[in-house]
């Protein structure tokens, strides 16, 4: 995507899709596990069509967001900066971060919020290959039983938990559609259980 381009990828109808968005948005982190559609926006690859309309919903200029990995490159920049107006800062300073779990390494690095305010904590944005409703199961505030949906990992979200109620937030995207994890939930790794 060249510098031209970057003026583009907007949503249509901003007032309409940007609160379609935040709704899904909200269901998402409300209802741990769940899987919700998002879409309107369209950034630089290699965002999601989700974490772009996630990043059009959540972020201003009062936000600070993070780039990492190959999410990190100009047309985004140039992107983030006409959409957005967010102010780019390293990881342990950003409101928001996006990029691929393994490119977001290492959490320990983004904040967790202070007892006083645990409302300034940071929340990723995970990009993922795809969603999907098993793998680790999910329980806690939200979720009437258990859920269960597709982490890249157990033992990072577990360590999140036991912060709670500080530590970071997450929304994971692929293509059209996101979930989240908030640190509220607890996280089990059923293959572990199911070995033993």
């Amino acid at each position: 995507m060249d510098t031209q381009s970057s003026y583009e990828g907007a949503f249509a109808s901003p007032p309409t899709d940007s609160a379609q968005a935040f709704r899904a948005a909200m269901r998402a982190m409300a209802r741990p596990g769940t899987i919700e559609a998002i879409a309107g926006a369209r950034a630089p690859e290699p965002f999601s069509e989700a974490a772009a309309s996630l990043l059009l919903t959540l972020c201003d200029p009062d936000t600070s967001l993070y780039l990492a990995g190959e999410h990190d490159n100009e047309a985004a920049r140039a992107w983030v900066g006409f959409h957005i107006g967010a102010p780019l800062l390293p990881a342990d300073r950003a409101d928001f971060a996006v990029g691929t779990w393994g490119a977001l390494q290492p959490v320990s690095a983004y904040k967790v919020g202070v007892a006083e305010y645990p409302d300034r904590a940071a929340t990723l944005i995970v990009e993922m290959p795809s969603l999907e409703r098993n793998g680790a199961q999910l329980s806690g505030p939200g979720i009437k039983d258990t859920a269960n949906l597709n982490l890249p990992e157990i033992g990072a979200f577990q360590a999140n938990r036991r912060l709670f109620p500080l530590g970071f937030d997450c929304f994971f995207t692929s293509g059209q559609s996101i979930a989240a994890l908030p640190r509220s939930t607890r996280v089990s790794d059923l293959s572990a259980e199911e070995a033993a």
